[in-house]
């Protein structure tokens, strides 16, 4: 079966997740590296492209959510209050090791 040009082109919305998806690999590769790195200029490096892939993914992410691919739903004030909590008592009990 041989496969058009419509059947192997993403649309807008899937090259965004794509992309997004990319973007936070390449993020978690370079959070890996960093503390990995033993060299001061490697890390400094690392941690350049670092933050330049997390404004790159937060801009499609700000491209997803202004064309309604991306659903966010703000956070209930219960809900806040309670993972405030959880990770306070972490917090604690890492400090008190």
């Amino acid at each position: 079966m041989k496969l058009s040009k419509k059947d192997t082109t993403l649309n807008e919305k899937d090259a965004l997740q794509d992309m997004l998806e990319a973007e936070k690999l390449l993020m978690s590769y370079y959070s890996a590296a960093v503390v990995e790195g033993s060299c001061k200029a490697f890390r400094k490096e690392i941690l350049k492209n670092y933050t330049s892939s997390a404004d790159t993914q937060f801009s499609v992410f700000e491209q997803m959510l202004a064309r309604g691919y991306y659903d966010v739903k703000p956070a209930q004030k219960p809900m806040i209050d309670e993972k405030t909590k959880i990770f306070s008592k972490v917090l604690k009990e890492v400090k008190t090791g």
